[in-house]
């Protein structure tokens, strides 16, 4: 091994290094707001200094990308998932419990929005987000036609990709209820959620 080869016990240094400065600036975003949350403050929440931080993401806006990705492998792996089971569509509906908490969790709400505020005021951040939904819709659409092919249903690109929306937009208004409405009946809402989406497949 040369001197300046990278071990993997580097590597997984490294990676530690960097959830642990993206678990304080979720924190830092979400308590303060992404203007609010100074390089600073993230430093003292994660006890590194600013110099180390820099060393892992340039700016604020490449710590967004970076929890914006860390999202979207979640979700791409949710839907891979799905399509790899024996039944996409009670697949589909088994994930839909887990989805609803989350998006009802007030502390995941406060960070997606801030990040959706700070979208639509800085375009570095908004190509960001938007590049990873559509990977996501990409994905999600992948499902759903899989899905309605599994049940014999007629196959619209048009059509699919309406559905996708739809259902990404149920998901996302949650945001928005678990702070409007926090007493929210999530099991009533995970119901509705799964004949939603069954109809949507079936029908």
């Amino acid at each position: 091994m040369t001197d300046d080869a990278i071990s993997p016990s580097d590597c997984t240094r490294a990676a530690a290094r960097r959830n642990q400065i993206l678990d304080a600036a979720e924190a830092c975003f979400r308590e303060y707001g992404f203007h609010g949350a100074s390089i600073s403050k993230i430093s003292k929440s994660c006890g590194m200094s600013a110099g180390h931080i820099y060393h892992y993401f340039e700016n604020k806006e490449a710590i967004i990308a970076a929890i914006v990705a860390g999202d979207l492998d979640r979700l791409l792996n949710m839907t891979a998932q799905m399509r790899a089971a024996d039944d996409i569509l009670e697949a589909m509906l088994e994930g839909v419990g887990q989805g609803v908490i989350d998006n009802l969790d007030p502390s995941v709400a406060g960070l997606e929005l801030e990040i959706a505020a700070e979208a639509s005021r800085n375009e570095d951040v908004a190509n960001v987000v938007r590049r990873a939904d559509k990977e996501c819709a990409t994905s999600l659409i992948h499902t759903l036609r899989l899905a309605r092919q599994a049940a014999g249903k007629p196959v619209d690109d048009a059509e699919i990709s309406a559905m996708a929306e739809v259902i990404v937009t149920m998901f996302e208004g949650l945001l928005l209820r678990s702070i409007r409405n926090p007493e929210v009946d999530r099991q009533a809402v995970v119901a509705v959620f799964q004949k939603v989406i069954r109809s949507l497949v079936t029908s």
